[in-house]
């Protein structure tokens, strides 16, 4: 019989760093409350996530009605008469003005697109509330995990597509060339609101999109020459010590008298 022969060995399957220890943590513990980031918040109930806001990224209220789904004064119904009870999303759907699985997809492409800027790399300290709980009420609650793993997977595909992060927060300028491929009408949209003071989450805000998949859409355009790459910033020059400044103006005035007294003192000796 033949010795078994060793076979190399397949890739170690990459794991991810959590970006919030502290979520990690939460969620062994079954926490409820809401999680704080400086750019956005996660609200967990028993450890799963249940919400999540940014300021980055257009809220479920604008998804609904700026598409026309939802009149804006019955969003607003909704909220002041069971906001205080936390059961927005339920009086939606028991008043018949949003279908019940309709509101469960608009709210999951909310949640993701808020933990996307919520959970970004290096977004300052963490805070957690217990207890607090937000008024939209419960809906579908999301694995911890799974919520970390769509951002990492979104961060990985932006990259992909065109690695300038500054594109996501700069205002998006036209290029005076024509693009290097067809545009698709959601790309000729966001184009359109192009206007070089709008950032990709104004255009979002505006067209009651979700603010990733207008980032998309803004590197497709950067990709084939549609929008301008925001340039590198320059850091600037560091600042002259007064001390030093003020030498080097000694030094460039030199004493004219002192000067002369030695030329005087040379010629004496000669």
């Amino acid at each position: 019989m033949s010795p078994p022969t060793d076979t190399p060995a397949g890739p170690a399957p990459r794991t991810r760093t959590p970006v919030s220890p502290m979520l990690v943590r939460l969620v062994a513990e079954r926490a409820t409350g809401a999680l704080l980031r400086d750019r956005g918040t996660l609200y967990l109930c028993d450890g799963q996530v249940v919400h999540a806001e940014s300021p980055a990224a257009p809220g479920i209220d604008v998804l609904l009605t700026t598409s026309g789904r939802l009149r804006p004064e019955g969003w607003r119904e909704a909220v002041d008469r069971a906001g205080p009870r936390g059961r927005v999303g339920r009086f939606l759907v028991e008043s018949g003005q949003v279908g019940d699985g309709e509101l469960e997809i608009c709210h999951l492409g909310a949640l993701h697109d808020a933990a996307f800027f919520a959970l970004a790399p290096g977004s300052g300290p963490t805070r957690f509330r217990y207890g607090v709980a937000h008024w939209i009420g419960p809906v579908r609650p999301v694995p911890a995990e799974a919520v970390e793993r769509e951002a990492a997977r979104r961060r990985e595909l932006l990259d992909r597509l065109w690695p300038c992060p500054d594109l996501d927060t700069a205002p998006v300028v036209r290029s005076r060339r024509r693009p290097d491929a067809p545009l698709t009408p959601r790309q000729r949209a966001v184009l359109t609101r192009a206007d070089g003071a709008r950032t990709p989450q104004d255009i979002a805000r505006a067209l009651g999109r979700p603010a990733f998949h207008t980032l998309i859409d803004v590197r497709r355009l950067a990709a084939v020459g549609a929008v301008e790459t925001p340039r590198a910033r320059t850091p600037p020059p560091d600042p002259v010590p007064t001390w030093f400044a003020r030498m080097s103006a000694e030094t460039a005035d030199p004493d004219v008298a002192l000067l002369r007294r030695l030329r005087d003192a040379l010629e004496a000796t000669l």
